[in-house]
């Protein structure tokens, strides 16, 4: 048997500019239609992410699609309580192990 090995895709988004999240989220949405392991982890100014939706990019339905169709989302500990803000559903918290063994475990690790 010839079976293809699943990609790992890990994506950091450290950005809070709407647009450059948005296309991160459906790059991430598009790996896991393909049938490839997507994790994102949230770094610095991407923990912002559940409150950067505008009209013309939904970041919040990206974000939503993502986890309900088996995609991981983590976002920094540290970064979440220096903006005062708290892990959610979406965007549970985590820490700096969990960011080290996203890259240790992944094919290919892109940043935003």
């Amino acid at each position: 048997m010839n079976e293809k090995r699943k990609l790992k895709l890990g994506i950091v988004i450290h950005s809070n500019e709407p647009e450059t999240v948005w296309n991160a989220l459906r790059l991430a949405n598009f790996s896991l239609d393909k049938g490839e392991g997507v994790k994102i982890f949230l770094l610095g100014r991407g923990v912002e992410v559940e409150s950067l939706d505008t009209d013309k990019f939904r970041i919040t339905a990206e974000i939503r699609k993502f986890v309900e169709t088996g995609g991981s989302v983590l976002a920094c500990g540290t970064c979440l309580k220096s903006r005062q803000m708290e892990g959610t559903d979406l965007c549970p918290l985590s820490s700096m192990a969990d960011l080290h063994a996203l890259a240790m475990e992944s094919d290919k690790l892109l940043t935003f």
